[in-house]
């Protein structure tokens, strides 16, 4: 904006930029992941999101 604190616009362009998610999309993509490999990750994940909720009772 016209007048804008510098500090202020660059802080707001940061923020919108990390929640586009193109930095994280772009680390992703640095390297191959087999679809087996991603599979046992999303796993994984999914049974310790599933201990941490039965820990939460």
């Amino acid at each position: 904006k016209e007048g804008e604190n510098i500090e202020r616009a660059l802080k707001k362009f940061k923020r919108k930029y990390e929640r586009t998610g193109v930095l994280k999309e772009l680390r992703r993509r640095q390297y191959f992941t087999k679809p087996s490999v991603q599979k046992r990750e999303a796993m994984m994940h999914a049974v310790y999101v599933a201990h941490m909720d039965r820990d939460d009772d």
